[in-house]
C-alpha cells in the first residue's frame, strides 16, 4: 500500500485519508488502525466526517498545523474533533456542543486527549464561553440551524486572528428545506461576503454528504 503525507499530519493510503493515532491502540468510532514506520494510522471515514469528505473531494486549503489553536463549533460526539486532536499535538482544540448527551461521550474523549477542551454551551452566545477561550487560528463551524452562518460570523468576529482562517460546512436543509440547495449556498455565500470576509474555497460534499457545502473565507481587508 502506497502512503504519502497529503497535508501536516494528514496521510494519503491509495482512496483514504487518515490521522497519526494519538492515543496508540484506542478507537474513537470503530475505526480501522493501519502501521505506518513508527507510526500508526487512524483511517478518517468521509461518511462520518464532513471535513474527511472536503478532503476526498479535492479540499486544497488546510490551515490546521502541530501547533494550530482551533476553535470547533458543533463537535458533537468527537469524530472529527478527534481527528483534529491526532493533528494539533502541540495546538488546543476548543469544542463548543449544546447537547448534553453528545457533551457525555465528548467528555469521555477529552480524557483522552490533553489538547481537546470540551465547552457545553449554545454557538450562538459566544460571550457564553468568551472567558474560557483565546484567540484562535481557525473556526471550523458543523452546526445544523437556520442561522448557522451568522453564529460562525460572530465566533469569527470574536475569536479569530486577523490571519487565521474560518471553515463551515453549510447545510442548505437545514437553513430552508424549500429551496434549491445552489441558491442557498449562493445565499450564505453572499452573507459572508456581505459581512467583510473573502470566501477562498468552496467544495461541495457528495456523495459522503447530500447538500452540503464546505466554505473556507478569512478576514477581507
Amino acid at each position: 500500500m502506497e502512503i504519502r503525507e497529503k497535508y501536516p499530519g494528514v496521510y494519503q493510503l491509495e482512496d483514504n485519508v487518515a490521522t497519526v493515532n494519538l492515543r496508540p491502540q484506542v478507537k474513537v468510532y470503530g475505526e480501522k488502525l493501519v502501521d505506518f514506520e513508527d507510526k500508526e494510522l487512524r483511517i478518517w471515514d468521509p461518511r462520518r466526517s464532513k471535513l474527511a469528505a472536503a478532503i476526498r473531494n479535492g479540499l486544497v486549503t488546510f490551515p490546521f498545523k502541530g501547533d494550530s489553536k482551533v476553535l470547533y463549533l458543533g463537535a458533537s460526539a468527537g469524530t472529527t474533533p478527534s481527528h483534529l486532536s491526532d493533528i494539533l499535538v502541540h495546538g488546543s482544540l476548543f469544542c463548543v456542543e449544546f447537547s448534553p448527551r453528545m457533551m457525555r461521550e465528548l467528555l469521555h474523549l477529552s480524557r483522552q486527549r490533553d489538547n481537546l477542551i470540551p465547552i457545553l454551551d449554545d454557538a450562538t452566545k459566544p460571550h457564553h464561553y468568551q472567558s474560557l477561550m483565546e484567540e484562535v487560528d481557525v473556526v471550523y463551524c458543523d452546526v445544523a440551524q437556520p442561522r448557522q452562518t451568522e453564529l460562525f460570523m460572530d465566533n469569527m468576529r470574536r475569536f479569530l486572528k486577523e490571519d487565521g482562517l474560518g471553515i463551515i460546512a453549510i447545510k442548505s436543509r437545514s437553513i430552508d428545506v424549500t429551496q434549491r440547495p445552489k441558491k442557498i449556498f449562493r445565499q450564505e455565500e453572499s452573507k459572508l461576503k456581505a459581512a467583510g470576509f473573502r470566501v477562498l474555497e468552496k467544495v461541495d460534499l457528495e456523495p459522503y454528504e447530500k447538500d452540503h457545502r464546505m466554505v473556507v473565507c478569512e478576514f477581507a481587508f
